[in-house]
């Protein structure tokens, strides 16, 4: 007779906390499965490179399709520049902003950690 899917079943799922195998008592502590895909910066940088080059694919798509001139005015100075190009600039821009405000972020936390550690190393 076929079993039933919804039915539970006799093995232990990954979620499942796991018992201590060395402890007889019952109300000791479990320990939380380990789970198999574990993050890690190696993989989350892997994940943006990937994610950045499928998106620098469909820009250039968009500026190979996008090659008409468009008139741009920008404070005093008036300019033609394909639409695909102006897009790309202002993708660039994005980024060097982003860029600028995380570099920035990094060095007043490295800072704060730095001098945190003296006080430390000082008080210990």
């Amino acid at each position: 007779m076929p079993q039933d899917l919804d039915s539970p079943q006799d093995t232990p799922t990954m979620d499942a906390p796991v018992a201590a195998a060395t402890s007889a008592d019952p109300t000791a502590p479990v320990a939380p499965a380990v789970d198999a895909r574990r993050r890690s910066r190696s993989r989350a940088a892997w994940f943006a490179l990937v994610l950045g080059v499928v998106v620098l694919i469909f820009m250039l798509v968009f500026i190979l399709q996008n090659n008409v001139p468009t008139q741009f005015t920008f404070l005093a100075w008036d300019f033609t520049i394909p639409l695909g190009v102006a897009v790309l600039f202002a993708g660039i821009g994005g980024a060097l902003i982003t860029a600028t405000v995380g570099t920035i972020r990094m060095v007043v936390l490295g800072r704060n950690v730095r001098r945190l550690g003296r006080a430390r190393a000082a008080g210990a």
